[in-house]
């Protein structure tokens, strides 16, 4: 279903929304100066002035809305105030710093809404391409629309087409990682050829983008065998459960949740397979 639709976003969600896009013009203002000002974390993961300065974006954003905010680039908050929360803001600011620096164009900017440890929406842009996808879990709906106008947003999202995976065809399409794949990947890819007897045919992509072509129907199965964080996740998963499909913990075999004492997520699969 690719229908164009009219659809109203609620005012926390729509700020979520712009959030995203003015932080997304923000890295794409870094991204084309190309001083990127590179460092390394303590996990030897890079952040650039791109992330930073995102992350500044999006708090000014959603700080107003007084719901409490965790994001990669913001200080730890202690698990015993985060168990408090029946609600909060997950941020990713720059979703694929490697594939920023090496400028690949495949880095999102994540934002979700959780609650109850469950995600109700999520937003992801692609600064590069401009096309903003968003999932609301309680309507049941997820959105593609391309923001060709930062200053129409509002607008813009009026005519949003809605999407959804579809029905798989003879070749399943399984999301690969530009940059994580390992041998458990790999075995498990084998393990859907060995089970459907189907051809399988393998798409790279980095950042959140996997998640948005599984809720558009342009992937099948996203295996991730390997840690991830929570917003690296959490918007991602709001897109695809709004459209029907389950983001699996592979240790709990159940859904995954959020604002966990531990913000690595486990592994997890997502399929559209019966």
């Amino acid at each position: 279903m690719n229908s164009e639709v009219q659809n109203n976003v609620s005012q926390d969600f729509l700020v979520a929304i712009k959030a995203a896009v003015k932080a997304g013009l923000e890295i794409m203002r870094v991204y084309e100066n190309g001083d990127f000002c590179v460092e390394l974390k303590d996990d030897d993961s890079p952040v650039t002035l791109a992330d930073k300065s995102a992350n500044d974006i999006i708090n000014n954003y959603l700080q107003p809305t007084g719901i409490p905010l965790i994001s990669e680039e913001n200080e730890e908050i202690a698990f015993s105030e985060r168990k408090k929360w029946n609600k909060c803001w997950i941020v990713d600011p720059l979703d694929g710093t490697k594939e920023f620096i090496k400028k690949s164009g495949e880095f999102t900017v994540n934002i979700a809404l959780v609650e109850n440890n469950l995600p109700v929406f999520g937003v992801i842009y692609i600064p590069v391409s401009k096309e903003l996808y968003y999932g609301d879990v309680k309507e049941g709906k997820s959105f593609k629309i391309l923001i060709n106008n930062e200053n129409e947003i509002e607008g813009l999202i009026n005519k949003a087409h809605e999407i959804s995976p579809g029905f798989v065809e003879k070749t399943i399409n399984v999301a690969g990682s530009r940059s994580h794949i390992n041998k458990e990947t790999l075995s498990f890819i084998e393990s859907i050829k060995e089970k459907y007897e189907q051809q399988v045919n393998v798409i790279p992509k980095g950042s959140s983008l996997k998640f948005c072509l599984m809720a558009e129907g342009l992937i099948d199965v996203y295996p991730r065998l390997g840690p991830t964080m929570e917003w690296d996740t959490a918007a991602g998963h709001a897109i695809c459960k709004a459209v029907g499909l389950k983001v699996i913990d592979k240790q709990t075999e159940k859904e995954m949740v959020y604002n966990r004492k531990v913000l690595l997520n486990n592994s997890f699969v997502v399929s559209n397979l019966a």
